[in-house]
């Protein structure tokens, strides 16, 4: 970091010289105008692709007692949709802009008819409509008027209970609905009546995460009249009556637990106890306020202010408490445990939360990230391995990447370290030498091949992150030989450049995969394209700027992203919004895109591009988040952009410079520090930044702390700076200027250690071939030189064109500057070469199989559809005709298909085989009905083995005959879904 020292003599205010003349610019803390909870409003991101829910819980609390008005689909999978106007009840459980359904624990509903259906099917039911008019919420609480049985109902909660208050229009009829079955299966329930006024129970259940446990006890304040009746099996669906003759508020508290019903109960009893609704709602009221004011913001604006704190609930909603007062929780091998040395936690949704989220914890909630690291150990003894994506203390494996990995070693150089740090770094490493989800692959290789595992690209590059953070820990904690060993991991990110191209693709068989288009949406990446992920390796960019080609190329590349036609092809994926150009701020792998023109000297243009984010893709409105919130991912990056800065690299402890959005904000930190920014003048361009801090006065004894200001013209800020008190100040300018462009003054991220070859691949020649075919091989590392050898044969030095005219095994290798890359063999495939195929169907570009010829190549595909290795189409049979090349007599016809119902992909109804002289006369047809796809979610192929006797035959033509629109039963029939055909291999004898 490059800081001049000045001294500068003020105390509240100060004189500077180096912005408008005769200013003066207040150096006092951010104060808060009104209560930061008024500038919370809980319906932002409830709209569009938000899937937030707007009701009550507490900073990353166990309960979200929240309205629940949509039973299914993707954009309701908060349970709640700003668009709809009935609700079906009030369930305890929700989780914050995900992408899956789960939770929505333990529904109830007043009511004023004892009716056990929701209405959903058009029916009668104990759904009510509603109208936002009469609809209202901030952080722990919410109220709502439920217009078809005119009842007022209000929810507020602690950390581990809740409180419903109903208000019936009489004292006749007064229901509430108690529904088990409401939301995901139901595998196992209990309830159970101890009292009239008391019930407990349990809900088990199974959706994305397969055992999630939940229990449950319930105390009202009017009896219930029929709480004893007798029932021949444990209903899951109950109505049950209040005796209200003096038609009082009805309260219901609630208490959950994830170990047992008397967990749930000492929770309530703990937590609320006796104290009334209006108590337990100022107490939410008051700890969020508090929670809140750790960041404290002084604009203009009033909709800054909301996005804001906003944002900034957002980022505090998850991950959720789960463990009980008494210490006792439940583990990743869902049995259950205790400890009173930390907070145990779940809903770690760490794919997306790493990039920010976590690292704004570590400012703001350290105390808390060492709990987050604590229960990380603990699901590591508990489960063997470190969380990916932790739900309902079941281990899901969905998403990609160790990223648990990042969070610790970012935490960890940071000086947070109040947990078993040898044990952190035994369960990062042991993450990283797995061998599923194609570790083998990466290990074996240097990277993931298309046929191996899907979305290779993706995972290859961050696998490569997650390693340097590894190594940086390893560093950190004096390990030479794991630093060493991943800090080679780390560059496994430059397998993946095709310098032809200059994007980030998939090596299929080790050439480049193809036909290839950057927009496409394929499965070589994690929900993005070759544009939102060709500039992923956050810990090496120096290096991939190289490999670019150089700061005017990488930029260019930049421009080109950010002007691109908005449009993607290829399959359609709904995590893919708020586009500028291909920029897809919606989903995370393009979140630390915009920073990157630091990196080469255009810091005029990194302003830009967050300004424009910052103010065109969040709005004070449901719509207002562009994508899934992602349980505080997308709320972090506003919050700390519009503070003025980003981790493009966790693990750096770096944060490139951006652009304020407000003209002071001062951070409250945990231990007593405030750093406060401060927005001076006007426009979005940065023309200069000061600072000052206790820990430079330290530093320098002759500089008063009180009076000093140091010149920064770097463009990236430390975690150093950040948690100690101190000032920083934003110049600011309507036009760009030339701050930070000199490229001493440039944020740097470089590996220069232990340099690794890349590997070499297959620039031209064909994996299959007829007759002959002529391989070039190539490195992107300049000067390399190649090795190759053919089947057992001893390597010789690569020096012109391979020509290959019968099936083999090709091993190449590199060294480059003494050092030798991985070894990469490939498999040549020859078919007859005078067979030829002509199709009458169109196959989907991103699962082409190669091409035309896919169908006779002698390749055949794994059980993995996102292998490449298939040919799939939509909407229409499969028609192939094979032309022999000349009369043959035939014995067999064999091909293979696909099922994965899961996935879409049914096997055809039937496979008609016509085969045809060499004039086309039909001379026989055989045809061979396929077994049902059937409901079990199994992933199988299915060959079709025809032994048949025909001379003469020039012409094979068959036909798969689709299955059509998808059933009932699928969870694709509401969208009106098609079934998929994926086919592979004709062959003929």
């Amino acid at each position: 970091m490059k800081i001049k020292f000045y001294v500068l003599f003020a105390f509240t205010s100060i004189f500077l010289s180096s912005c408008k003349e005769d200013s003066k610019t207040d150096l006092s803390i951010a104060e808060a105008d009104q209560p930061l909870t008024e500038y919370v409003n809980t319906f932002i991101g409830t709209g569009g692709h938000g899937h937030t829910y707007p009701g009550a819980t507490m900073p990353f609390g166990m309960m979200q007692l929240s309205p629940d008005t949509r039973l299914d689909g993707w954009d309701g999978c908060s349970g709640y949709h700003y668009s709809d106007d009935v609700i079906y009840g009030f369930s305890h459980t929700h989780l914050s802009g995900t992408g899956v359904s789960d939770y929505g624990d333990v529904l109830l509903m007043p009511t004023n008819k004892p009716v056990l259906y929701n209405g959903a099917d058009g029916n009668e039911g104990y759904s009510s409509k509603f109208s936002h008019n009469k609809e209202k919420a901030s952080p722990g609480y919410y109220e709502v008027h439920l217009d078809d049985a005119e009842i007022d109902v209000r929810l507020t909660v602690t950390a581990r209970a809740g409180v419903h208050e109903y208000r019936y229009i009489n004292s006749e009829n007064q229901y509430v609905i108690l529904d088990l079955l409401h939301r995901d299966k139901l595998v196992e329930h209990d309830l159970q009546f101890n009292s009239a006024t008391e019930l407990q129970g349990k809900r088990f259940s199974s959706a994305w995460a397969t055992n999630q446990m939940l229990f449950f006890y319930v105390k009202t304040s009017h009896p219930i009249k029929n709480w004893n009746t007798k029932y021949e099996s444990t209903p899951k669906v109950l109505a049950l009556e209040f005796d209200n003759p003096n038609n009082e508020p009805v309260t219901i508290k609630i208490g959950i637990s994830p170990v047992d019903a008397a967990g749930a109960k000492r929770n309530l009893e703990t937590e609320i106890g006796n104290r009334d609704f209006d108590t337990i709602k100022k107490q939410a009221n008051d700890t969020w306020e508090k929670q809140l004011s750790k960041i404290v913001i002084e604009d203009e604006n009033h909709d800054n202010k909301v996005n804001f704190y906003t944002a900034l609930y957002h980022t505090m909603i998850a991950p959720n408490l789960y463990q009980d007062v008494d210490g006792r929780y439940r583990g990743v091998d869902l049995e259950i445990h205790e400890t009173q040395d930390f907070y145990y936690y779940s809903v770690f949704s760490i794919w997306d939360s790493y990039r920010a989220a976590h690292p704004w914890y570590t400012m703001i909630e350290q105390e808390r990230t060492n709990d987050f690291i604590n229960t990380f150990n603990a699901k590591y003894d508990e489960g063997g391995i470190l969380p990916i994506w932790d739900l309902s203390g079941n281990y899901t494996g969905c998403m990609i990447g160790y990223h648990a990995v990042p969070v610790i070693a970012d935490a960890y150089l940071k000086g947070i370290r109040d947990y078993d740090t040898h044990k952190a770094f035994e369960a990062m490493i042991h993450s990283s030498i797995q061998d599923k989800l194609g570790l083998e692959s990466y290990k074996k290789y240097g990277f993931i091949p298309v046929e191996m595992e899907s979305e290779s690209v993706s995972k290859t590059l961050e696998y490569a992150y997650d390693d340097w953070t590894i190594a940086q820990m390893a560093k950190a904690m004096g390990d030479q030989e794991k630093y060493r060993q991943y800090i080679k991991r780390a560059q496994h990110f430059k397998n993946m450049y095709n310098p032809q191209t200059g994007f980030m693709q998939g090596r299929y068989r080790n050439t480049w995969f193809a036909p290839f288009k950057p927009e496409e949406v394929n499965f070589n990446y994690t929900e993005a394209n070759a544009w939102q992920y060709s500039l992923y390796a956050p810990q090496d960019i120096s290096g991939h700027i190289n490999l670019m080609g150089g700061d005017a190329a990488y930029e260019k590349h930049l421009d080109n992203m950010f002007a691109a036609q908005m449009e993607t092809s290829g399959r359609h994926q709904a995590d893919i919004t708020g586009l500028i150009g291909q920029y897809a701020h919606g989903n995370e792998p393009s979140h630390h895109m915009a920073y990157l023109y630091n990196y080469v000297g255009q810091p005029q243009k990194t302003q830009e591009k967050v300004h424009e984010i910052l103010t065109t893709l969040y709005h004070n409105d449901p719509d207002g988040v562009s994508g899934n919130e992602d349980c505080g991912q997308m709320s972090a990056w506003y919050v700390l952009s519009s503070l003025g800065f980003y981790p493009v690299t966790p693990g750096s402890n770096k944060y490139a410079i951006g652009t304020p959005l407000f003209d002071k904000a001062t951070i409250n930190l945990e231990n007593g520090e405030q750093f406060t920014l401060i927005k001076n003048g006007e426009g979005k361009y940065i023309d200069g930044i000061h600072y000052s801090s206790s820990a430079f006065a330290k530093a320098e004894s002759k500089i008063d702390s009180t009076s000093s200001l140091n010149s920064i013209s770097s463009s990236f800020l430390t975690h150093e700076m950040i948690t100690n008190s101190g000032t920083l100040i934003y110049h600011m300018s309507e036009t760009p200027t030339d701050w930070a462009t000199a490229k001493e003054d440039r944020i740097v991220s470089a590996i220069n250690e232990e340099h690794m070859p890349a590997v070499p691949y297959i620039e031209s020649g064909d994996i299959s071939f007829s007759e002959t075919t002529t391989v070039s091989l190539n490195s992107i590392d300049e000067n390399a030189d190649i090795y190759f050898k053919i089947n057992d044969d001893e390597f010789k030095l690569y020096q012109e064109p391979i020509t290959i005219s019968e099936p083999l095994q090709l091993s190449i290798y590199a060294i480059h500057n003494d050092k030798i890359s991985y070894m990469v063999t490939t498999d040549f495939f020859k078919y007859d070469k005078n067979m030829s195929v002509v199709l009458e169907h169109e196959y989907a570009n991103e699962y082409s199989a190669g091409g035309n010829d896919a169908l006779i190549d002698g390749m055949k595909g794994t059980e993995d559809f996102r292998s490449g290795s298939w040919q799939g189409t939509q909407k229409e049979d499969v028609v192939a005709t094979v032309d022999l090349g000349s009369s043959k007599d035939i014995s067999q016809i064999s091909t293979s298909f696909l099922k994965d119902q899961r996935s879409w992909i049914f096997y055809p109804k039937e496979v008609v085989f016509e085969l045809y002289d060499e004039n086309k006369k039909l001379l026989k047809t055989v045809v061979e009905k396929l077994p049902e796809t059937g409901k079990e979610e199994i992933v199988a192929i299915y060959d079709v083995n025809i032994n048949t006797s025909v001379k003469n035959v020039r012409f094979v033509k068959m036909r798969a005959v689709t299955y059509g629109k998808l059933p009932e039963w699928h969870l694709g029939y509401p969208y009106d879904g098609d079934a998929w055909i994926f086919v592979d291999e004709i062959s003929i004898k």
